[in-house]
């Protein structure tokens, strides 16, 4: 039988439907676990017998280390594996599968330590649930690189219990004791021959009491983690029989498009939907509130009808209030601010060393760095059943936990009467993850109105587009003093760009001193050692939504460091690597090692053709050691890239088949900044589709993406984001050895 999940959340008071920050902050509240990374006393795993055999075990938070009673429900309400009685085993995965491999790199620990058949294992992605939040938000998200980082030696422990579980289930049924018996690929054998299945011995395990104390793996002796593991959803997305959240139907479900205001905030003041509501097929017009502003929807049998109507609605907006956001005026107001100190992030060293270095001896450089949209293959869009008693959701989340909240707050429900159901997104990069909960907010208001109706929501790719939730513009100013061994010695950085944090739920959390550390990431935390080091930030009100996209803030701030690090190497007559390598603080060890691998698996940059050129970048994102070197040439003006080299120090590689496609495919996304940018003119975005807003097209592809691990056997760190942030520094420096120039504003429009 499949696995069961009945979602169990404390209470929240039913309150008004634009009350969605207090909904988030609620979410929050209830959503707050340990940021424990591994099974402590406070958290305890159950397992029971299932109606139709099995075993079914959770895991849940926060409550006293207890075994399953004899006499316990037939399945607890939240499962994370399902023994079969045919010995298949299904796993279920507490964190949204959007390309990045979880939904098998999961699996694949907790199947090490249980000594599972790996042909035997399957996997779901998990509903929304208390027994899937996870560390180190303590909510149920899939965000910052963290799911194996976070779950590793969860989930080791997590199978490690199973089996032994399963190993005394066999010791009693053979009477002999449990250190007498070994596992193998799905089958507990005893000292005298005997053997059987874990689907055999699945009923009496769930009878038995949960261990305490396990002793996992030596990694030496792994089977399963560490080698090329072809995904499982990786059939079903080449043949096309994969569902993605555009794909569920249910009976009589109707779409629902909205027409947005065209500026962020305004509201609607009149509309005539005559034309719209005579149309065969639409059920009905309204205005519905928006996280900010209000607009008007059309709910219809189809999308094509809903998408036909919403062309004829006439809509006269109210204005007023709302800021007029322009690219030009920005651009201006932000410049402005980088020339003045902001709040200070960090501030180490002598205040005094750059006005006492010679003026020979400094450099100067501004950075702009441009609105970036997410730009998923899939439009947002969730669907939505709501009966007036109950709601049932089905929506691509990065967080399950606040999202379920939201709808929640704004049907008038206890979380436990809102179903929701995580479904395979086809791609996310950050932007199915506001803290606001834009999506479900708005299709809840939907729902109200058409109560009983299943509905769902579509944002059409232009909706998707102008709709904001954007990497955030940001200006830079960096001023640097260099010692007479041509090494900074001095750094001065004022970076500007609107926060993420500020005005979320959040807040209390993350800011400390009016400062927002996701905006200035990647700057604040690098590993060089500049002695006299000093960063400050300004974060400007702008009415344009900004939210985090692939790599946060380490996509501006890498760039603006390692452009600025090539040039100083550059300029001391250096080679890139030996340089940074100088540079870098000897604990630095994860790129330090990154960047030795680099240096042996780049040395085709000695063998160059005549017009290419090699540049080089590093970064440490959160840990995770990462460096590249990128080959390029210029072709009718525009860099045309050959090959890039990628060396990742990432820990322990779970699955180097991963590991592999999330840098190569980071390394695409990443070219999107030298080449794309969300612009805005009288507060409206000027880009609509993938006309406008260009990412890199197959043609913009390198030939060849070499990615290379560092060998570990320490545990496993991010890889989905890592490769995002450098692999433009290091194409812009190779465009710097080629012409000779330095390219400071983004995207390159021309060489």
């Amino acid at each position: 039988m499949p696995l069961r999940h009945l979602c169990a959340h404390p209470r929240s008071h039913p309150g008004r439907l634009d009350t969605v920050d207090l909904a988030r902050r609620r979410a929050m509240r209830f959503a707050r676990q340990p940021d424990k990374d591994h099974l402590s006393r406070r958290t305890f795993l159950r397992a029971s017998a299932v109606a139709a055999g099995g075993l079914l075990v959770s895991l849940h938070f926060d409550l006293p280390a207890l075994a399953q009673s004899a006499d316990a429900p037939p399945a607890p309400p939240d499962a994370y594996v399902h023994i079969k009685p045919d010995g298949r085993i299904v796993i279920a995965v507490r964190h949204i599968e959007m390309g990045q491999g979880v939904l098998t790199s999961l699996p694949m620990i907790v199947a090490e330590e249980l000594d599972a058949d790996w042909s035997q294992v399957s996997a779901e992605l998990a509903p929304a649930g208390d027994a899937y939040k996870a560390p180190p938000l303590g909510i149920q998200s899939t965000s910052g690189s963290w799911s194996v980082r976070y779950g590793y030696q969860q989930h080791r422990e997590f199978g490690a219990r199973i089996r032994a579980m399963l190993v005394g289930a066999a010791a009693d049924l053979w009477n002999v004791r449990p250190d007498e018996c070994r596992t193998d690929a799905g089958v507990v054998r005893g000292p005298g021959g005997q053997s059987a299945g874990y689907g055999e011995l699945a009923d009496d395990a769930s009878r038995r009491p949960m261990p305490e104390q396990v002793v996992l793996k030596n990694p030496g002796d792994f089977r399963i983690i560490g080698k090329p593991t072809r995904r499982m959803d990786s059939r079903a997305k080449t043949n096309g029989s994969q569902k993605f959240a555009l794909d569920i139907d249910l009976p009589g479900m109707m779409i629902a498009l909205i027409a947005r205001p065209p500026v962020f905030g305004a509201k609607v003041k009149a509309f005539d939907a005559q034309a719209a509501r005579s149309m065969d097929g639409v059920r009905d017009v309204f205005e519905i509130p928006l996280v900010k502003g209000s607009a008007v929807v059309v709910v219809a049998d189809r999308f094509w009808t809903a998408k036909q109507a919403r062309d004829q609605i006439k809509v006269d907006w109210d204005f007023s209030g709302v800021e007029r956001a322009d690219s030009q005026e920005l651009r201006a107001r932000f410049q402005a601010l980088a020339k003045t100190p902001g709040k200070i992030a960090l501030s180490r060293g002598d205040k005094t060393a750059l006005s006492r270095t010679e003026p020979s001896q400094r450099l100067v450089a501004d950075y702009e760095l441009p609105y970036l949209a997410a730009a998923a293959l899939e439009c947002l869009n969730m669907t939505l059943r709501y009966d007036g008693g109950r709601a049932e959701a089905w929506i691509p989340s990065q967080f399950a936990t606040l999202d379920q909240g939201v709808l929640a707050q704004a049907l008038g429900l206890d979380p436990s009467q809102v179903t929701l159901h995580v479904v395979f997104a086809g791609g996310g990069f950050g932007r199915r993850s506001p803290l606001d909960g834009n999506v479900p907010f708005e299709a809840a208001a939907i729902a109200k109105r058409v109560r009983g109706t299943p509905i769902k929501l579509i944002y059409t790719r232009e909706d998707d587009m102008r709709s904001g939730y954007y990497r955030p513009m940001t200006t830079h100013r960096v001023e640097i003093g260099i010692g007479a061994d041509g090494m900074p010695w001095a750094w001065q950085h004022v970076a500007v760009g609107q926060s993420f944090i500020i005005g979320t739920a959040m807040e209390k959390t993350f800011i400390k001193d009016g400062v927002d550390p996701l905006v200035i990431e990647g700057a604040v935390n690098n590993k060089y050692r500049i002695p006299n080091f000093e960063i400050s930030v300004h974060h400007p009100a702008v009415s344009v939504p900004v939210y985090t996209l692939r790599s946060v803030g380490h996509s501006q701030n890498t760039f603006v460091m390692e452009t600025l690090i090539d040039e100083l190497a550059v300029r001391a007559s250096a080679d890139p690597i030996a340089y940074r390598l100088k540079l870098l603080d000897p604990e630095a060890t994860k790129v330090r090692d990154a960047l030795t691998l680099l240096e042996e698996k780049s040395r085709w940059r000695n063998g160059l053709a005549p017009g290419h050129a090699a540049g080089i970048a590093c970064a440490d994102y959160w840990d995770t050691g990462i460096a590249c070197a990128a080959e390029v040439s210029v072709v009718d003006n525009r860099p045309r890239i050959h090959r890039v080299t990628v060396a990742i120090a990432c820990g322990l590689p779970v699955n180097p088949l991963s590991i592999e496609a999330q840098c190569q495919g980071a390394i695409g996304f990443g070219l999107t900044q030298l080449m794309s940018a969300i612009t805005l003119k009288d507060g409206g975005v000027e880009q609509s589709n993938f006309d406008g807003f260009r990412p890199p097209y197959m043609s913009d592809a390198p030939a060849a993406i070499d990615v290379h691990i560092v060998p570990s056997d320490d545990a496993p760190l991010g890889v989905g984001e890592p490769a995002t942030p450098v692999i433009s520094p290091a194409v812009v420096n190779a465009l710097a050895s080629l012409t000779g120039k330095r390219y400071r504003i983004l995207p390159i429009d021309t060489v």
